[in-house]
């Protein structure tokens, strides 16, 4: 009998396997909550002398090839587990030194081998998130740029208030066990196997590595992102743009 951990990733590899061939066109948001923060990285690309980035849990390589297209002369290779989906990848365009094979929780590069590292979506797909979150600061040199949910900010005024309680009493990993009858993690037809995450989960793991911390809400939010903002972009800076 598997453990319960390789039994959760077996079911997000063989949802992610099964639909590979519409991925696409599942997650068509050129006007969604990764396409900004896609953007806000490109434009970052100069003012921390980037030369070079890795992007994790890569899918079918939609970032690598935006990325690619909008940033000439950087050298960017992007990480993903399933195979079926980096055929898709390589169909559209991208190269098999572009796209790779790769697991998040133990990345295959040394420490600060990337200017940059990068995730868009993909946290929130992962059990354990800080360990991938840990490979990401040791494997960068400069930032890590994170695009990742903020359940926090999700739902009614009511809801979110009940959440903030949860979390700030240390009961809201009970609450998710308790919702999700044990399993940790919920299963829907357009996201697979997902848990509740926050981007705000990993801010002082962040903050510990990182000399300075850049948010940004990337679907809604008012002036506090983690009461309101059901998508958050967070870049963690290393080092300054001038070293």
């Amino acid at each position: 009998m598997p453990s319960k951990a390789t039994t959760d990733v077996e079911i997000q590899q063989k949802y992610y396997a099964e639909s590979a061939h519409k991925y696409n066109e599942m997650h068509d948001q050129e006007k969604g909550e990764h396409y900004i923060a896609l953007g806000l990285l490109a434009a970052m690309i100069d003012y921390f002398g980037i030369r070079s980035i890795l992007d994790i849990g890569s899918g079918t390589g939609r970032a690598v090839a935006h990325l690619k297209k909008n940033c000439p002369g950087v050298r960017i290779v992007g990480v993903e587990p399933v195979k079926e989906l980096r055929e898709i990848g390589y169909q559209n365009g991208l190269s098999r030194d572009e796209l790779i094979d790769g697991d998040a929780l133990k990345l295959n590069f040394r420490d600060d081998e990337f200017d940059a590292v990068c995730e868009f979506g993909v946290l929130h797909h992962i059990k354990t998130p800080g360990i991938a979150v840990g490979e990401m600061l040791r494997v960068a040199k400069k930032i890590i740029f994170i695009s990742d949910s903020n359940n926090f900010g999700r739902g009614s005024l009511p809801a979110r208030s009940v959440k903030h309680l949860l979390n700030f009493l240390g009961l809201w990993k009970a609450a998710t066990l308790l919702q999700t009858r044990g399993k940790g993690y919920y299963l829907s037809k357009e996201d697979g196997l997902a848990y509740s995450y926050s981007v705000f989960d990993n801010y002082k793991q962040i903050e510990d590595r990182c000399k300075r911390i850049h948010l940004l809400n990337t679907a809604s939010g008012k002036i506090n992102p983690y009461k309101t903002a059901s998508h958050v972009a967070l870049v963690g800076v290393k080092s300054d743009a001038a070293s």
